[in-house]
This record gives structure tokens, sequence and C-alpha cells, in this order.
């Protein structure tokens, strides 16, 4: 009987640790990995987002808008993390522990015009340079993402002046011509 209940509470043990694995995110491949909604290089700066299936599977994203519009498309998918990046440090911030700012005038590579940190200080600073309130993860989920066409536009417009007479992609003022990202 002490045998049986040895391991009977052995084999608890084990099942409860592998419950409670914590699931990392993967690193970006910027020569493979393409956004899951819009087919887009995900480039591995502060705007790359991820989702990790129930099944292990990483999804990538280029903008936090492209992977909640994949989760509303895909609802009946179950999800283990998500992870979204520091704005500032670019380093991997589970997506239920962030911090957001939403503004129109915020550039991201979809023009869904939110960002995230991984510091509530750091997103009520950046807020307040911005004239806007931070996001809880909660209100992210009723956010209206919606793509900021105007800066689609413009975006488009400077994709179309940055090739070179070869078609090839060329810098813009110093920065590559994929970065979208707001100074």
């Amino acid at each position: 009987m002490k045998k049986l209940s040895l391991i009977m509470v052995l084999a608890f043990i084990l099942i409860m640790s592998a419950c409670g694995q914590k699931v990392e995110p993967r690193a970006i491949n910027e020569k493979t990995d393409t956004c899951t909604v819009c087919n887009m290089a995900v480039m591995d700066n502060q705007f790359a987002t991820q989702i990790v299936l129930d099944n292990g599977k990483s999804m990538m994203f280029d903008d936090i808008g492209c992977m909640y519009t994949w989760m509303k498309e895909n609802k009946d998918q179950k999800l283990k993390a998500q992870f979204v990046r520091d704005y500032h440090t670019k380093e991997w911030v589970p997506s239920e522990e962030a911090h957001y700012v939403y503004d129109k005038s915020i550039k991201t590579p979809m023009a869904y015009n939110v960002v995230s940190f991984q510091n509530e200080k750091e997103a009520s600073q950046f807020a307040k340079k911005h004239d806007t309130s931070t996001l809880t993860y909660d209100k992210l989920k009723s956010h209206k993402w919606e793509m900021n066409k105007e800066q689609m536009n413009d975006m488009k417009g400077e994709m179309k002046h940055s090739h070179d007479e070869n078609g090839e992609m060329k810098k813009m003022d110093g920065m590559d011509s994929h970065d979208n990202s707001h100074q």
C-alpha cells in the first residue's frame, strides 16, 4: 500500500510539473519569418508579437494589430501564450503583463498604432508625451482594431519612393526603409 501511495504521489508531482512548464517565445528569423496575417516580413524590432499555440507552434506577427486580428478570426484555437515586445528594450513580455499605449500618431508597421511596454511607468510617460493614456491587457480585448488608413497610404508612398533604379530597397534618412518606428 505504501508503494502504491508513493507511486501516486510521484505521478501527481510529475503531472503538476508538466502543467507548469513555462512557455518561452522563440527568436525571430528576419530572413524567413512572415506575419501570419499580412505576410509582411517580421522584423526583430519593438513591434513584433507572437502567439504560441497549445500544440507548441509559434506564430509571428509584425504588428500587435495583426495578432489581435488573427485571434479574432481564430477564436477556436487554444493559445498557450502570447508575447509582445517592450517598445524601448525590445525584450519579449507576456501580453497579459504588458502595458499599452494607443495613439493615431504612433507609427507601427501596419498602422494599428499600439505599442507595448514592460514597465507601467514607462508606458505612462510615453502616453503623457503623446497626450494620450495607457491601455491594460483587458482593455485591448475590446479595443477597436482598425488600421490608420491615412498612415498606411503615407507608408505606401514612402515605400514606392524607397526603391532605387534597380528595384532594390534603399535606406531612407539613415534608417532601414522597413523601420516604421516613431521617434
